[in-house]
């Protein structure tokens, strides 16, 4: 049984939580795409883990995790979290799984990613909004075909060609384009021989290993991370990460055929929120979204920004279901619109007099679009303690019923707090 584990809006839905939830279950997870600019957060007995590689399944002491090649792997930060958990008393030894052939984030990335950035806010004055960890400059390489990937590795004197090869070209971008200093390509080649003896023992085939599981009967949980609105293809582009954050992304990413895939779960927040540049038309400006934004502590596991925020949209949500062929929805922080006394939810946008049906790929579109707005009373009561659906305040029941109908997917569990027992089976 192979689930798939995707967001549904704009990435930070709460899938972590999610993924760490039905790996109780489960006998392996495997993130599949993106790199250190996720980060999945969980709480589990009072504590919190963050997590920005490691799969969010690791707290089960039974679950084998995998970090697939479709991910860009940042190795000081595998390190770091290996580091960080085994002090926590979480044992990843014989569990923690790295794909030989993802590609690796390098030093150089992350410079050239900093340095676009601060040139496209000085030359117009709006930027992508990137989280500066060389995501989006580890992925043009791979498509350039010049990256290095972690099998390199294993090969020190193949890892020391190709880091000069690659350092030479970037400097000339550096001095020539940039006008900044050079890289030393000694210092990154010692760096990351190094974390070849630290991570060797983790990198195997994944591909091969999962799809063994598959033939063995295993139940297996496929962990998304950002959001489908992210998607470098279907998503608010260029507002976008730089792989395929839809469901599609699963069976790329982790090298099973996509016929292996049993069931897609979307994840949304009973609101919606986003982080970075980019047209979002329900935000909430003022002091209604700085509410939720403080309720919610919506602000970024990765980088601490603050998230924009508003209304739940569900032009945005029934678009990210169909392109990932989502068979059931989470809905999360359903407890921080408690004390809410009316809310609004987005069924369709107008713009220039007519109503949209379908989601734009056109920005101008999107960020004319008038949302059109249904509403519908709160419940003021607190929900977080609650175990049961039918418990739940008759506001709370109708406000999700109607999300269902919006949408056109089930929805079947809806979180009411951080913790993994605060989860509603619906």
């Amino acid at each position: 049984m192979v689930t798939v584990i995707i967001g549904c809006q704009w990435g930070d839905e709460g899938k972590g939580k999610m993924v760490d939830f039905m790996s109780q279950d489960a006998d392996m997870v495997v993130r599949v795409q993106g790199g250190a600019n996720a980060g999945h957060t969980i709480v589990s007995g009072g504590q919190q883990y963050i997590l920005h590689l490691i799969p969010s399944g690791i707290l089960n002491p039974k679950t084998t995790c995998v970090i697939g090649h479709g991910v860009v792997i940042d190795p000081k930060v595998v390190v770091e979290e290996i580091a960080l958990l085994k002090s926590l008393g979480v044992s990843v030894e014989g569990r923690l799984k790295i794909s030989n052939r993802a590609h690796l984030v390098m030093p150089y990335h992350k410079v050239l990613d900093r340095l676009k950035e601060e040139a496209a806010s000085a030359a117009t004055g709006s930027k992508i909004g990137t989280t500066g960890r060389g995501i989006g400059p580890a992925y043009m390489d791979k498509a350039a075909r010049t990256g290095v990937r972690v099998v390199d590795l294993l090969k020190p004197e193949q890892l020391k060609k190709k880091i000069l090869e690659n350092i030479a070209f970037v400097n000339k971008v550096l001095e020539g384009v940039f006008n900044a200093p050079e890289i030393e390509a000694q210092a990154i080649m010692d760096e990351y021989l190094a974390y070849d003896k630290e991570l060797d023992s983790y990198i195997t085939d994944t591909g091969a290993l999962v799809n063994q599981a598959i033939r063995d009967g295993k139940k297996i949980v496929i962990e998304g991370a950002q959001g489908a609105l992210l998607d470098v293809d279907l998503g608010t582009y260029p507002y976008v990460t730089s792989s395929n954050t839809t469901a599609a992304g699963a069976a790329t990413g982790s090298g099973i055929g996509p016929s292996k895939i049993d069931k897609v779960i979307g994840i949304v927040k009973a609101y919606t929120t986003r982080v970075g540049g980019g047209p979002m038309p329900t935000e909430l400006l003022g002091e209604t979204g700085e509410n939720i934004r403080q309720v919610g502590k919506e602000f970024g596991a990765t980088t601490g920004r603050p998230r924009r925020c508003g209304w739940f949209d569900a032009v945005v949500v029934r678009f990210a279901c169909e392109a990932s062929g989502v068979d059931e929805l989470v809905i999360t922080k359903l407890d921080v619109l408690d004390q809410m006394p009316s809310l609004k939810i987005c069924s369709g946008y107008r713009y220039e007099g007519e109503l949209q049906k379908y989601f734009p790929a056109d920005l101008d579109i999107l960020s004319g679009a008038e949302p059109v707005y249904e509403e519908m009373p709160g419940w003021q009561a607190p929900t977080t303690d609650i175990k049961e659906f039918s418990a739940l305040p008759a506001g709370a029941q109708n406000y999700l019923n109607r999300l269902e109908i919006l949408v056109g997917v089930p929805i079947k569990l809806v979180s009411v707090g951080a913790d993994r027992m605060q989860t509603i089976h619906k």
